[in-house]
């Protein structure tokens, strides 16, 4: 059975109890603005509410994952944030269902934390991730700098915050960031048939399982995020953050001030 719903920026299609929410905006590469962070958060919630849907997978329209928050909107004031649920509405939201990242293409910036947020990720073997935010002035506050050093080697993690530099798909999945390479193309379908294989399985045991795994991390994750929070607030509020996006959004080289 199928079922599909959409919204101006996100579509979601049910599919033998697996919900696919897709961001639907390739035009502006999948980047994240206000609305499409609210239409996501709906998203999630109605997989929440849901008993029959087992499975998340999220992914991106037109060969694109997300370019991550969309700096033009962020320059004027448009914040892809989610109040207690963070960028997207997703990152620092506690999910009971198995949410499965589908990427192809760009996963950059707040799309890496997307990304992050899921349970598993299964990438096309040209996928690209990056935390790209300290090049615009701000830093990845929303899983960069604290899911991503637990996921890959410390070292590697903080060469990519670092520099903004771009993390292959093939490098991420030896690093254990990546569950599955796929061609391109493929990524979507070999997360439905992950997804059918956790699907076919008890829902209590299931959810029972990403609960303990959820609640293992909950309070560690919940300190990092505030104490992270203390540290990166003058940072999104500075002067350079804001030159950053306009640098980007006027396509020229940022003139940093150091406040």
């Amino acid at each position: 059975m199928t079922k599909a719903t959409h919204t101006p920026t996100v579509r979601t299609e049910e599919i033998d109890g697996i919900f696919v929410i897709t961001i639907d905006r390739p035009t502006a590469r999948n980047a994240i603005d206000g609305a499409t962070a609210q239409a996501l958060a709906a998203a999630i919630d109605y997989l929440e509410a849901r008993d029959d849907l087992r499975v998340g997978i999220l992914t991106g329209a037109g060969g694109v994952f997300s370019a991550g928050m969309d700096l033009k909107a962020f320059a004027v004031g448009d914040a892809p944030i989610v109040r207690d649920r963070g960028f997207g509405g997703l990152t620092r939201a506690q999910l009971r269902t198995p949410l499965i990242a589908a990427v192809e293409g760009y996963a950059l910036g707040g799309g890496t934390e997307l990304a992050l947020a899921c349970d598993m990720i299964v990438a096309a073997r040209n996928a690209t991730f990056g935390q790209t935010e300290v090049r615009y002035g701000i830093v990845p506050p929303e899983g960069g700098m604290v899911r991503l050093p637990e996921r890959i080697p410390r070292n590697i993690a903080l060469e990519l915050l670092l520099t903004g530099e771009p993390l292959s798909a093939e490098r991420a999945e030896r690093f254990g960031l990546v569950n599955e390479l796929t061609d391109p193309g493929q990524a979507l379908k070999r997360a439905l048939e992950l997804a059918s294989s956790i699907a076919l399985n008890a829902p209590l045991a299931v959810r029972a399982i990403k609960r303990v795994l959820n609640e293992r991390q909950a309070f560690r994750d919940q300190d990092a995020f505030a104490e992270q929070d203390r540290i990166a607030a003058p940072v999104l509020a500075s002067h350079d953050a804001q030159e950053g996006a306009h640098a980007f959004a006027e396509r020229r080289s940022p003139h940093w001030q150091g406040r």
